[in-house]
């Protein structure tokens, strides 16, 4: 019994992932924006950087939040504390705005589709225009890390680094062997 129900269960498998696999998108027409997700459009709203910073942070250049996440680790003086609270305030009042352009854009597109209003031209013009909204946004949030380089010293950066688990520049992953 229990391998007949073992080899259903297998033989069944394959029709599943076949009948999800040529619905990938079944649902997402419900969705308000339908190029994006709630939680990105959540992320947008609250000014989120949703890995838009991320050739920054990933190539040395702290975000400002994350500075602060780290303030003890980093051994901030009280004026390096300030500044990054200033530069994320900062970027959050122009991310915010930006990220609500970006939603009006998509929303556009999505209602020139719907209302089969859609030509070639009105096509090029709407993502023309996400695109412009897209990088207003992405250099919203890679400025701010950018800025950060003037706040903090280059041991605090290589140790920020190394708080957020990022190899030193330059070096090869390191593979540890666990003892079994």
């Amino acid at each position: 019994m229990i391998k007949t129900a073992l080899a259903l269960t297998l033989f069944a498998l394959p029709s599943v992932a076949l009948a999800e696999s040529q619905q990938p998108y079944a649902g997402l027409e419900q969705r308000p924006v339908k190029a994006l997700s709630e939680q990105q459009v959540s992320d947008l709203r609250a000014g989120r950087g949703m890995g838009l910073a991320l050739p920054a942070e990933l190539n040395g250049y702290p975000g400002p939040s994350h500075v602060l996440e780290n303030a003890e680790a980093l051994a901030l003086t009280a004026d390096q504390r300030e500044r990054p609270k200033a530069l994320f305030a900062a970027m959050k009042a122009e991310a915010i705005p930006a990220g609500e352009q970006l939603l009006e854009q998509e929303i556009k597109l999505d209602g020139l589709f719907a209302s089969k209003a859609i030509t070639q031209t009105a096509l090029r013009s709407a993502t023309q225009d996400i695109g412009a909204a897209q990088a207003r946004l992405r250099e919203a949030h890679l400025k701010y890390h950018l800025a950060m380089m003037t706040v903090l010293t280059p041991v605090q950066v290589e140790r920020y680094r190394a708080l957020r688990g990022y190899a030193p520049q330059g070096s090869e992953p390191q593979h540890h062997q666990h003892r079994q």
